[in-house]
């Protein structure tokens, strides 16, 4: 394919990819509400054959071409494989199954969607990274940290979406994409670790180029302007890269959800799957660890040790959890004492391996007085003990900063607030439903229909259509959830989401979950094996 052939495709494409990500996952989210509302999940099936923003198929195509240009129909902008005028004009669709013909759609998704992801991404490095006055206006260090290498991601997106166009050319019926998928993973897909492990300092030269600089907030405000936009910001064109490698890994689950078990094509799903899982784990991971050993040396300059001084950076070591609670005056005061004020603040640094008790003094600095290691902590929950001791619970150290035990009688501000603290402070501890990993027949669900950024450690991010498991909740407004397709946990508020009630739905979604990372298990049991022997 020539370099102007290859352009001439990509225009076509009708839609960036955050409209069609946009589209496509809200597309999801309706799907499942239809599912919920029936009593058999299967009356429901045909809609995931209807997305409701799809747009009219041209009348006008010309017929039945051997392979399908599925770049060049401009008026079918979100299509699905069997509305192409290739597909109707073959009778293929009067000789597959059901299933098969969801599965063409799932793996025509993926390749379609990568074409909407390289448009977008083309954008960004025509209309924003080459623009004559931006490069003017960014010193080469500000350009490096904004665009990172975005180059070496288009680059990789490109070459993928090659081998993709490829495949659904040689045969109007799919043979399989992830063999393709998998091949491009372990061999290019690393590019979007560099990428994404950059995104830390990327917002924040962001900030300080739209505070420092009018010139390039005025550039910006005005590229951000043009048609070719869309109406969406530059930022939402940064982000895209993980958006995309995230996506991705989703797009995959989907094909493994609909090929046949113990099949050929399962095996090559579940090795892109673990392949994918991979990159994006290392993608999280490289945004972590920029971010937390920049919070830990934050941490360090405000702590004062009043008690024997304990290191607090560590490259093992990550912030879970900080605040302030109320802890009861005096190591034997009675519970019914209500004659003086019961509680003075205290402040708490959780880490992963280490609690720090503190209490705040002037110049924005904590002294510390007690400490312990994490998995040395037990809590205990006070319950009807009146309104003065509402939220109120005990934190036992069974090894504290004197080598002694002690215990603390804590008060939070809100019901959510004290059962937060409870589940970071022993996680080990049992939640109101039991998680996913435990191959619960039934467990409470949610669907996220808003999406939601973390605003604390503890907290979890959303994404549009996410499903989990409702380990805890409670009765102002938060939910404790485990995220079936990473097993991410954490809270959020419960307006993000709406419940499945549908109890064979719920189990289709754990059945779909088990098989996705059935290899995971396999793998865990030789390992568990190995430790045996």
């Amino acid at each position: 394919m020539t370099a102007d052939s290859w352009r001439n495709l990509i225009e076509h494409i009708g839609l960036l990819y955050q409209e069609y990500r946009d589209k496509s996952t809200r597309q999801e989210i309706e799907t499942r509400r239809l599912q919920d509302s029936q009593t058999d999940p299967e009356e429901s099936s045909p809609s995931e054959e209807t997305p409701s923003e799809t747009e009219p198929t041209s009348t006008t195509e010309s017929k039945a071409a051997p392979q399908i240009n599925l770049l060049r129909n401009s008026n079918s902008r979100f299509n699905l494989w069997q509305d192409l005028p290739e597909i109707r004009s073959s009778g293929v669709l009067s000789i597959l199954q059901p299933d098969e013909i969801k599965l063409q759609e799932a793996m025509f998704e993926l390749v379609t969607s990568e074409a909407s992801y390289y448009k977008s991404l083309n954008l960004l490095v025509s209309h924003f990274m080459e623009n004559e006055r931006l490069k003017k206006i960014l010193h080469q260090s500000e350009a490096h940290i904004l665009f990172s290498n975005v180059l070496d991601v288009m680059a990789v997106s490109e070459r993928f979406l090659l081998d993709l166009e490829q495949r659904v050319e040689e045969n109007i019926v799919i043979s399989d994409v992830c063999d393709i998928v998998y091949q491009h993973t372990v061999n290019h897909f690393s590019v979007y670790i560099t990428y994404v492990s950059n995104q830390t300092y990327q917002e924040r030269a962001y900030k300080q180029l739209l505070q420092d600089k009018p010139a390039f907030r005025e550039v910006i405000s005005q590229l951000e302007l043009d048609p070719k936009c869309k109406g969406l910001s530059f930022s939402s064109f940064l982000i895209l890269p993980f958006q995309r490698i995230t996506r991705l890994k989703l797009l995959v689950q989907n094909i493994l959800k609909k090929v046949e078990e113990k099949s050929e094509r399962e095996t090559t799903a579940l090795d892109a799957h673990k392949e994918l899982e991979t990159v994006v784990k290392a993608c999280n991971e490289g945004v972590r660890k920029m971010s937390r050993t920049e919070q830990m040396i934050s941490i360090q300059k405000k702590l004062e040790f009043k008690i024997k001084s304990v290191p607090i950076i560590s490259h093992s070591r990550w912030l879970l959890k900080q605040g302030e609670l109320q802890q009861m005056n005096g190591p034997k005061t009675s519970r019914t004492l209500r004659t003086k004020k019961l509680f003075r603040e205290i402040y708490l640094f959780l880490f992963n391996d280490l609690l720090v008790i503190c209490r705040q003094i002037p110049g924005d600095k904590y002294q510390v007085f007690d400490s312990a290691p994490r998995g040395l902590l037990r809590v205990e929950e006070l319950e009807d003990q009146g309104q003065s001791l509402a939220n109120v619970f005990i934190l036992r150290l069974l090894e504290n900063a004197d080598d002694r035990e002690a215990s603390y009688m804590l008060k939070a501000s809100s019901q959510s607030e004290m059962k937060r603290w409870m589940i970071s402070l022993a996680p080990n501890r049992r939640t109101k439903f039991v998680s996913f990993t435990s191959r619960l027949v039934d467990c409470p669900q949610i669907q996220c229909v808003h999406p939601y950024v973390a605003q604390q450690p503890d907290e979890l991010s959303l994404e549009l259509a996410d499903i989990l498991n409702i380990l805890d909740k409670t009765d102002d407004g938060w939910i404790f959830g485990e995220r079936l397709h990473d097993q991410e946990r954490g809270w959020f508020p419960s307006s993000m989401g709406e419940e499945i009630l549908n109890p064979k739905i719920r189990a289709q979604n754990l059945k779909e979950c088990f098989r996705v990372h059935k290899s995971d298990d396999s793998q865990r049991r030789k390992l568990g094996s190995r430790n045996r022997q």
